[in-house]
């Protein structure tokens, strides 16, 4: 099985989850709320290598990043928002990557109103 389709497989077992292709690449979605992306080694998004993208917190990225630099780092354009990368290549941790896919997929619910 390719990465790309453990990807899938993972991103489409969460609750509302679905596919949608932006940018050249495979993106994943919950009620329209982008939460993670293929990032393929074939153009500019992997760079060379495949990735995935995942909605994060922007501590989370810095740690993740901090820990295990040959493994995560800070993708273009939804960096500064606080995704992280996860380089795709080599022994991917899959579990650790199911966590923060569950994560992400959780910061793509949309947010309540304050109340007054």
């Amino acid at each position: 099985m390719t990465s790309l389709a453990r990807l899938r497989k993972l991103c489409l077992g969460l609750p509302d989850a679905h596919e949608v292709e932006a940018w050249s690449e495979p993106t994943f979605r919950r009620n329209n709320r982008l939460f993670a992306m293929f990032a393929s080694a074939e153009n500019h998004h992997g760079g060379g290598r495949p990735a995935v993208w995942i909605k994060s917190k922007q501590e989370n990225q810095e740690l993740l990043i901090a820990m295990k630099p040959r493994r995560y780092f800070k993708p273009p354009y939804v960096g500064p928002s606080g995704w992280v990368g996860m380089w795709l290549d080599g022994r991917v941790p899959w579990k650790e990557l199911a966590e923060l896919l569950e994560e992400g997929h959780a910061l793509a619910l949309p947010s309540r109103p304050k109340k007054r």
